[in-house]
């Protein structure tokens, strides 16, 4: 197995675009474009979030790559807009925000970008196929897998609280813990700023209305005047507010959304390291405890769960290490772009009041 993802040809990462998104009911289907490494060839696949799905679970289901750093984050299965009211929909669906899915299909492009620069899942041949094959590879997925995890899942829980042998992961778990609610909370205070610059709605119907003042019948020229001149004034108001937001949730608001979702997969990471901490510590307690006539076969699961634990723990000491690199690079870039975005928008309505004064 292990060679046959070493020969996958790798993708560009620089080269994933999602270029357009069409939504049929409740379901999204993406146009995404790329090209392999050694090609300067371009591809276009359609793929819906099932396809999404499909990919993640099938890289986290790699047996060759344990304690993966929950890999790049997939961003949540988007909500049909009738299901909720608009308030609650962007609460629940923070990526929802802004004009045609625009942030969602950034975020979903960044994973895939992500996924695509990774130096062990570049080879994935799962990957190679979602780039590449004609039929939607999520229809592929096997629902009793997914179960199965879970129902594991569920079972480890209660091992979550387990102590650290080793003082580093003890370390970024409690971090992880601590840092998943911050950054929550934030997330949720940042939306409700942004929610609150929607002002430009009122601002948009104050305007109409100062226009429809103007349409009747009023001897005091005046009047007219002040009208339709306030009337220009809100309505640049109203832009400037919308812009605002855009740049917001285009920004910081997804930087913020990432990196919870990186919490989020960081913290799953820890505790499969975990769960494998203590079938370790349950296989030398069962070497230690055994008679004579099953020594032999106690230690050789002992010595094999050792492997595996020392295996995990060195690939996720590395993914850690690199995460926490790679994340101070992103958000600085997220945070250049908001200064750029905002100053470029201040500048703009700065001149715009100009001419009105």
């Amino acid at each position: 197995k292990g060679s046959n993802e070493e020969s996958a040809p790798s993708v560009s990462a620089n080269s994933i675009k999602i270029t357009d998104i069409t939504q049929d009911g409740e379901t999204l289907t993406f146009a995404i474009t790329s090209q392999k490494s050694n090609s300067s060839a371009g591809v276009c696949v359609f793929r819906t979030y099932e396809d999404f799905d499909w990919l993640q679970q099938s890289l986290l289901s790699q047996e060759d790559v344990p304690g993966l750093l929950g890999f790049p984050p997939l961003p949540g299965k988007p909500l049909p807009s009738t299901s909720f009211t608009q308030a609650k929909a962007l609460k629940q669906f923070f990526l929802a925000l802004g004009d045609e899915w625009k942030i969602y299909r950034k975020a979903l492009e960044l994973y895939l970008q992500q996924v695509a620069a990774h130096t062990t899942l570049s080879k994935s041949k799962a990957l190679s196929s979602f780039f590449s094959s004609t039929e939607s590879p999520g229809k592929q997925r096997g629902k009793k897998g997914i179960f199965n995890r879970l129902s594991h899942v569920m079972e480890e829980m209660r091992k979550e609280g387990h102590k650290d042998v080793d003082k580093f992961f003890q370390s970024e778990r409690d971090s992880c813990t601590h840092l998943s609610v911050l950054f929550k909370v934030s997330t949720e205070k940042f939306l409700d700023t942004v929610l609150t610059k929607q002002l430009a709605v009122a601002c948009g119907h104050f305007s109409t209305s100062l226009h429809l003042v103007c349409n009747h019948d009023n001897p005091a020229a005046v009047t007219f005047s002040i009208c339709l001149k306030l009337s220009d004034i809100i309505e640049a108001v109203k832009v400037n507010f919308e812009k605002v937001s855009d740049n917001d949730v285009s920004s910081m608001g997804l930087a913020l959304d990432l990196e919870s979702r990186y919490q989020e997969a960081k913290k799953e990471m820890l505790f499969r390291r975990t769960c494998k901490l203590v079938e370790l510590e349950a296989a030398n307690r069962n070497s230690e405890r055994a008679k004579p006539n099953k020594k032999a076969i106690m230690e050789g699961v002992q010595k094999a769960t050792q492997k595996e634990f020392n295996l995990i723990s060195s690939v996720a000491k590395k993914e850690i290490e690199q995460y926490h690199r790679a994340r101070v690079s992103v958000l600085r870039d997220f945070l250049v772009s908001w200064c750029e975005k905002q100053l470029s928008t201040a500048q703009e309505t700065s001149a715009l009041f100009s001419q009105h004064l």
